[in-house]
């Protein structure tokens, strides 16, 4: 029988943008079906079985973690942009501009998952590797193959990880040997995997089908059309794609589609900017298309590690706009475009991208705190896929994706070292700024440990 799992003493999570709550002697109580059942904010140790007795739990029902000095609970990070066959091709190309880093190589790797099991052996390292990292949800870009597609979501599903996953689609722009033959195969393809991911999954609990025009570059008018039209037959579905990423990809936008004057109005038209939609990167958004998109309520992946390495110049996002207008921002790793697959690493740089933009800005844009990129690689990645109702933080009702964080475990060197003096907020600094993979000591969603 499923037992209780109970969980005491330090919890580190974001109730709003600047509002970092830390509990030091916190008490979680998580269901067998992996969602918080209990809350309490502080509680002595000691205190503990009689609470859980109070709630008329007995001893053979539960298992109860004391946490120690230098250990806290964090939510689980949240990747919003994501290239899962890019996993295998991180590092290579960096400071080519975006479409010569495509031709030569992105779109040759991604080819390569025409092959099934090479699909398999690629993408179980990647999703292995970013649940080591603790990345507990991601909204993951799949290649134009449908099969490798449903071999991740698969994939996903038996490893236990939260994702959204998505065919690419891509009938234009791209070599011979990697593009859909047809506005009508691509679009076949889409509804063949995502029946598949509902007979899987047909509640949705961890794997969801993403809609995936890879940009508007590679997509005809006829198939962000037909896409558009599954958005609208199922309001439910989540859709990503890239936007104003870079000014060559901008500029070559607008030879396609000379009769938008914007990528916002471009999208919208086809139907594909919803509630639900993830838009990847937003480096250049004029003073309208930041109007129309938070009328249009659309999230925005915030992918600053790539956003500076490939691309063809420092893209440093209007972040603190964004989020001066409630708009919903969150943390993309974007694997291949950048150095790092780590929400660590994409916090830090959203932290030196943000020092950038308030100096370009003359300092209207003010830089970005810790507590704030925290945010963003947790509750605000959650309201940008529409799951701030279900995770991101420990709310009472949530469902339980977190990490166990042990400051104490890296080899000396690494992480900064913990001193006696330091309260919880100055170790949780320490980590966020300096730790990596080898302090995140376990790895839950929706309860169930992911990694050990």
């Amino acid at each position: 029988m499923a037992r209780y799992q109970v969980f005491h003493g330090p919890l580190i999570h974001c109730l709003g943008l600047d509002q970092l709550e830390i509990i030091e002697n916190g008490l979680i109580v998580v269901n067998p079906d992996g969602v918080i059942s209990g809350l309490v904010k502080s509680i002595p140790r000691q205190s503990v079985q009689q609470h859980l007795t109070s709630l008329g739990l007995s001893e053979p029902q539960y298992d109860v973690y004391f946490l120690e000095r230098g250990q806290f609970l964090i939510p689980g990070f949240v990747d919003t942009h994501n290239h899962a066959p890019q996993w295998a091709q991180r590092g290579l190309g960096q400071s080519m501009h975006i479409l010569d880093w495509l031709d030569k190589v992105t779109f040759p790797n991604e080819a390569r998952f025409r092959d099934p099991d090479y699909a398999r052996r690629v993408y179980a390292s990647c999703v292995d590797g970013f649940l080591q990292q603790g990345i507990t949800t991601a909204s993951y870009y799949g290649s134009m193959h449908a099969e490798a597609t449903k071999i991740l979501a698969d994939l996903c599903l038996e490893k236990g990880q939260r994702a959204f996953v998505g065919k690419c689609n891509m009938n234009r722009n791209a070599p011979g040997y990697y593009r859909d033959a047809t506005v009508e195969s691509s679009l076949s393809d889409t509804r063949d995997c995502i029946a598949h991911m509902r007979n899987i999954d047909p509640e949705g609990k961890l794997v969801k089908y993403v809609l995936t025009p890879r940009f508007a570059i590679t997509c005809e008018d006829a198939l962000l059309e037909g896409l558009g039209k599954i958005a609208k037959s199922d309001p439910d579905i989540a859709i990503q794609t890239h936007f104003n990423e870079a000014e060559q990809e901008m500029s070559f936008t607008k030879t396609l589609f000379p009769t938008f004057d914007n990528e916002v109005d471009l999208y919208n038209h086809f139907g594909l900017l919803t509630k639900r939609s993830i838009l990847a990167h937003c480096c250049y958004v004029s003073e309208y298309e930041l109007g129309r998109l938070k009328d249009l309520d659309c999230g925005i992946a915030h992918c600053p590690v790539s956003n500076m390495t490939v691309g063809g110049g420092f893209m440093a996002a209007p972040v603190r706009t964004f989020l001066q207008r409630d708009m919903k921002v969150g943390l993309g790793t974007d694997s291949g475009g950048g150095f790092s697959s780590s929400i660590l690493d994409a916090m830090r740089q959203a932290l030196v991208a943000s020092n950038a933009r308030e100096v370009m800005s003359h300092g209207k844009d003010k830089g970005l705190s810790i507590d704030e990129i925290f945010y963003l690689a947790t509750l605000g990645g959650a309201r940008v896929c529409c799951l701030d109702e279900k995770i991101g933080s420990f709310a009472t009702g949530k469902e339980f994706d977190a990490l166990l964080i042990d400051s104490e475990s890296s080899r000396p060197g690494i992480m900064t070292m913990v001193e006696e003096q330091d309260t919880m907020k100055t170790i949780f600094d320490k980590f966020i700024m300096t730790g990596d993979d080898r302090n995140i000591k376990k790895v839950f969603v929706r309860g169930r440990q992911v990694k050990s």
